[in-house]
């Protein structure tokens, strides 16, 4: 079963039950060699809807001491695809890393457009 790492609202039950209609099983563990960092939500509906006006990031750094906390989080193929439906409106791409723990995960970045 493919893992996924959320440092951001996929962490939240009410989006999981909402993005794939089970709240997901999750471990805590560490994006290594990232930041936390902010993008604008440029699209002022999205921003209202949202009551945020930037979506939550990481960026790599290449740094080891560099670490973004969050859960990953256990899903099955098609919840992932579900998942990249959830991600793709906001320009966010979905690339594999190896967590703190060791184990590999999906992760999304904000793709700059």
């Amino acid at each position: 079963m493919p893992l996924l790492f959320s440092y951001g609202t996929l962490q939240q039950q009410d989006v999981q039950l909402a993005t794939f209609g089970r709240a997901l099983v999750g471990e805590k563990d560490v994006l290594v060699g990232y930041e936390p960092s902010l993008v604008r939500i440029d699209d002022p509906a999205v921003a209202a809807r949202l009551h945020k006006t930037h979506h939550d990031n990481v960026t790599p750094t290449g740094d080891d001491w560099s670490s973004v906390q969050g859960t990953a989080l256990a899903v099955t193929d098609e919840e992932l695809a579900k998942a990249d439906a959830y991600e793709a409106p906001f320009a966010y791409q979905r690339i594999l890393v190896t967590l703190g723990s060791g184990q590999q995960a999906w992760v999304y970045l904000h793709r700059p457009q």
